[in-house]
């Protein structure tokens, strides 16, 4: 069995007491990085051993993977943050194993973007998740695509993109399309900047960020 187990993406309160046994009862914990992982394990006396999974080896790591499991093996996939699957290589290991006839379960838990989407103060009936958008190839078209959404729309962006990010956003959509930053979330210095989208470039511009951001959009106003 192949357990997808969501990790806390601040406070590492933020798990669940069925994710840890889990994570103590399996063979084995593939991790997107053993290090930042070693932080919340040691936290939770979690002493099962751990293997790399990440974007660079998902190709070569996959197999070897499926091997142990079709062996009568568990193993729990972990990302850094959040629901593994989601903005990460875990889609790949979970195709692999349908494949190959390996059953795969997923935990409920943290991830950014609902948590982001509740605060942000937008319409949350009908949403779409786009994830990062292309940082080069491909980027422009993107957006021309976000502008067809009529729902809201949630983006992940990294602190040293946001700012381009939002001013492609404000061109491309319009600078006057409602918005939220949802910054940190779950940790000391969350915070959450709402306006339209040509404010939030303005402002995002002229100052240093850190951490991990979720951008939500609105739908565009009739």
């Amino acid at each position: 069995m192949l357990y997808l187990v969501p990790t806390p993406i601040g406070n590492l309160e933020d798990i669940t007491y069925r994710a840890v046994r889990v994570l103590r009862e399996v063979d084995l914990i593939a991790c997107e990085d053993t290090r930042i992982s070693r932080v919340l394990l040691d936290r939770y006396d979690i002493a099962t051993p751990c293997i790399s999974y990440h974007d660079h080896n998902e190709r070569s790591r996959a197999p070897q993977l499926v091997e142990r499991l079709r062996g009568g093996a568990s193993i729990a996939l972990i990302s850094d943050a959040g629901s593994p699957g989601l903005s990460d290589p875990g889609f790949y290991l979970v195709r692999e194993c349908i494949n190959a006839g390996i059953p795969v379960t997923s935990l409920p838990g943290p991830t950014a973007a609902i948590p982001a989407l509740a605060m942000s103060g937008l319409p949350s009936e009908r949403f779409i998740f786009e994830g990062f958008l292309p940082a080069r190839k491909g980027r422009r078209r993107a957006i021309e695509r976000l502008a067809t959404h009529s729902a809201t729309t949630i983006l992940y962006e990294s602190p040293h993109r946001i700012a381009r990010t939002l001013r492609d956003l404000s061109a491309g959509l319009g600078s006057g399309r409602q918005a939220a930053i949802v910054r940190e979330l779950t940790k000391k210095f969350e915070e959450v900047t709402r306006g339209t989208l040509g404010d939030l470039a303005d402002s995002f511009g002229e100052k240093r960020v850190r951490g991990e951001l979720v951008i939500v959009i609105g739908p565009p106003q009739d």
